[in-house]
This record gives C-alpha cells, sequence and structure tokens, in this order.
C-alpha cells in the first residue's frame, strides 16, 4: 500500500520535510497534488474522517495525518527512521518541533503582520523581521543544533542515538533553506556550527537523497515558499 502525500504542488514547503523522509526510505508514495492540482487534497481536508487543518498531511488506507512533526513520527518507525524506545522518540519529536518553530520564524520574515496580505504590502515589518532573524534567530537555532550534535550520548555524528533519523533530514532541509533565503547570513552562522554543515553533507551525499535533489521530484526553491530569496533581508 503507498502512502499518499497531500500538499502545494508548485512549493518545497513544509511538505518537503516528509518527503525527505520518503525518499531516503525508498517508501513507495504517491505525491498527488502534482498530478491534479490540489482537487483532491481540497476536498480531503472537507471529507476526511481526521481532517487536517492545512497540509501537507499523509494518507496510508483509511488513516490521514497531518501536522509535519506528527507525520514524521507517526512513520519514522515504519520506515526505520526513529531511534527504539519511548523516550528517545520522544526526544526526536522535540528536535523536529524545534526546527518546526524555526521554519514558521523563516516563513514570519516575509509574512510578518498579515499572513492573507502579500509581502509588497508589509515590506518595512518585514525587514525588521528579517533582520532580528538574520542577526540572532538563525545562530540561536543552528548553535542549539550543534549542541545537540556535539553532546549525542551515543557518539554518533547524528542528532540522536547511532543512526541517522528523519529528524536529521529536517535539518538538512532548514540548512538547505537557510543557505537560500539568507546566503551570507546563513554562512556566517555555518561557519561556527561544522556539526550542522556536515549532517548536511552527510544527508546530501546519501544515494537516495542525492537521487531525489538531481530529480525532478524536488521542487526548487522559489519565492512561494517558505524560504525566499530577497536580497534586502540578507543584510
Amino acid at each position: 500500500m503507498a502512502y499518499e502525500l497531500y500538499y502545494w504542488p508548485t512549493i518545497q514547503g513544509r511538505g518537503e520535510f516528509v518527503r525527505l523522509a520518503l525518499e531516503a526510505a525508498g517508501a513507495d508514495y504517491v505525491d498527488v497534488s502534482r498530478q491534479d492540482d490540489g482537487e483532491a487534497m481540497m476536498r480531503l481536508m472537507k471529507t476526511a474522517d481526521t481532517p487536517a487543518f492545512a497540509p501537507p498531511f499523509l494518507k496510508l488506507g483509511e488513516r490521514t495525518i497531518g501536522q509535519v512533526a506528527a507525520i514524521l513520527a507517526w512513520i519514522g518507525p515504519q520506515l526505520g527512521l526513529a531511534p527504539d524506545g519511548d523516550s528517545d522518540r520522544a526526544w526526536v519529536n522535540q528536535v523536529q518541533l524545534t526546527l518546526a518553530d524555526l521554519v514558521v520564524e523563516a516563513h514570519d520574515t516575509h509574512h510578518p503582520v498579515d499572513l492573507a496580505a502579500y509581502y509588497d504590502e508589509q515590506k518595512p515589518e518585514a525587514a525588521r523581521r528579517a533582520k532580528g532573524f538574520r542577526d540572532q534567530r538563525i545562530g540561536k537555532f543552528l548553535g542549539w543544533a550543534e549542541r545537540v550534535l556535539e553532546r549525542n550520548r551515543a557518539g554518533s555524528d547524528w542528532l540522536a542515538g547511532d543512526r541517522m533519523t528523519y529528524a536529521d533530514l529536517s535539518l538538512f532541509q532548514v540548512a538547505e533553506g537557510l543557505r537560500y533565503a539568507f546566503p551570507q547570513a546563513a554562512a556566517r552562522v555555518m561557519r561556527d556550527t561544522p556539526r550542522v554543515v556536515a549532517v548536511r553533507d552527510r544527508v546530501a551525499a546519501l544515494p537516495r537523497i542525492a537521487a531525489y535533489l538531481d530529480s525532478p521530484r524536488r521542487i526548487a526553491f522559489n519565492e512561494d515558499g517558505i524560504f525566499r530569496r530577497y536580497p534586502e533581508f540578507d543584510g
């Protein structure tokens, strides 16, 4: 039975965190909205017994789960991308939720006031929000991830335990997004977070991920997604 992923068909966005897990595991899945421009997605949001508030959501058989961290906590053990034991799985979920906080803050640099308004309608506020994110928050988040990697009790080079988990894939995506949207600021921070950079490099070199990144299945970053490259944001 194939997983069915539902997300906006033209952006990476939050759906990419789920795609990376499915791709890394070689899972059988269908990116449904890229086949029907989101028609089934919008219908399921209204008719599913467990409807998601917003995409992405993942369907397997009769079960539908939304919210990135909840999806990954659900499929991580199924795909071999979660540690053994409840406490270690809870820790990986905590890491994922923290990375989700970073994603929200990155999004809010271009929509700091009104989610329904265009960026062009809130440029002054966006510039102020972007400066704070660039100068303070990127370093705080990636510095925290660096400490997590340094203190891994298993002694591995991954975020948790002795093997890669879905949280490492998400850290890769966050690093890629920051390098796209804030290339200068991200480069400055990453000079001081070599373990984060090493995770990014190891994930990118995984055969399945490398093949995915080089395929049309990987949607390019663009200015409709979460990580947007506005030169004025990078200082």
